[in-house]
């Protein structure tokens, strides 16, 4: 099976439709498939409903799917640096499921590892308890939390072989692995693609059976969220 694409737009096609999941890898700007969500923002589909930590900047990542109005939920754990975000959910164009960090890296998790639910002592007596089914282990209260399956996965890799074994790199690890094995179709833009047999199997973190399409994009931009630097 050849999962090699020539670009993210044919990466995309044939899988992406309206109304669908779609969970996307990264943190802030760390570690995002920038060139596969400027693909998903130029085939128009709508309606989406998005799996990220947080939703980009204004203008570039996740944020320019919201400045199209594609996105009708976002399910995340941060919204801070992005406006627009912010304005949509407080004029009520904008549905928001609100999920704290470490529980939505394990509802991914668990929904690659074939895990329908699980029970966590975050979030017990707050508002995300809301609705949700809460039961007591060793005088602890935990509240119950789904897994989440999405339709389609966007990740970012740094290397690849052609079978799809994937090697993140550094902090650009973040949400990527979990994200990469939860969804139906996975699709990755890599940094840099081998051979077959080019990457050692004791540095594998993703193995290729979660990996059905893979685009190569050796120069992504690589925003700097925020930048920082020291006076002379």
């Amino acid at each position: 099976m050849n999962k090699v694409y020539p670009d993210a737009a044919s990466a995309l096609a044939g899988v992406v439709q309206d109304g669908q999941t779609i969970a996307v890898g990264g943190f802030g700007l760390c570690g995002i498939p920038e060139a596969l969500i400027e693909a998903l923002r130029d085939s128009g589909v709508k309606g989406l409903t998005a799996i990220s930590n947080n939703a980009g900047v204004d203008g570039f990542g996740l944020g320019q799917l919201l400045e199209t109005r594609q996105i009708k939920k976002m399910i995340s754990s941060y919204v801070g640096e992005n406006k627009e975000f912010a304005r949509q959910f407080l004029a009520g164009e904008l549905e928001l499921e609100f999920t704290p960090q470490g529980t939505l890296a394990e509802k991914l998790r668990a929904g690659g590892a074939g895990i329908p639910a699980f029970f966590t002592k975050t979030g017990y007596g707050t508002i995300v308890a809301e609705g949700k089914e809460t039961r007591e282990f060793d005088g602890e209260m935990y509240v119950m939390e789904r897994s989440l399956l999405p339709d389609v996965s966007l990740v970012k890799a740094y290397m690849a072989d052609k079978a799809g074994n994937l090697v993140f790199r550094k902090t650009a690890r973040n949400f990527n692995p979990n994200v990469a094995t939860a969804g139906k179709v996975c699709i990755v833009e890599v940094e840099k693609l081998v051979e077959i047999g080019e990457i050692d199997p004791d540095q594998v973190h993703t193995p290729s059976i979660f990996v059905h399409r893979i685009v190569h994009n050796p120069n992504p931009e690589k925003r700097i969220e925020q930048r920082t630097v020291r006076s002379n």
